[in-house]
């Protein structure tokens, strides 16, 4: 089983870690005490750890050393490899409608009915 390579969940307690920091540093008391201090030191560094490992998975992901220009050309190689797989398949598709059309009702098979049979010696 595949993981995740940018859990939704650290991205979006990004928002909330620093809405945490902000509203302790707003506070209209400040951060005088030493409780509000760490408090707001604590709040601080748990935003800062979130936000290291976002950058990092972010920036691990598969594709990410491409520059723009390189992901553009990629994109536009397998666009038209796609697009040239779907009119194979679509000449394909006719030839076997063709093929099938002509050896249909006017045209009548034999069969060998010997040469379907295993050979057995007597």
């Amino acid at each position: 089983m595949t993981t995740n390579p940018l859990p939704a969940a650290l991205f979006e307690s990004l928002l909330l870690k620093l809405v945490a920091v902000l509203e302790l540093t707003q506070r209209p008391e400040g951060t005088v005490t030493p409780q509000a201090k760490q408090a707001v030191l604590q709040a601080t560094n748990d935003f800062k750890s979130a936000l290291n490992q976002a950058k990092e998975l972010a920036a691990n992901l598969p594709g990410g050393e491409l520059l723009i220009e390189d992901q553009v050309e990629v994109i536009q190689m397998l666009t038209a490899l796609r697009d040239r797989k779907r009119n194979q398949l679509a000449e394909f598709s006719a030839r076997v409608l063709v093929s099938s059309s002509t050896s249909g009702a006017g045209h009548r098979m034999e069969i060998d009915s010997m040469a379907s049979t295993p050979f057995h010696e007597h």
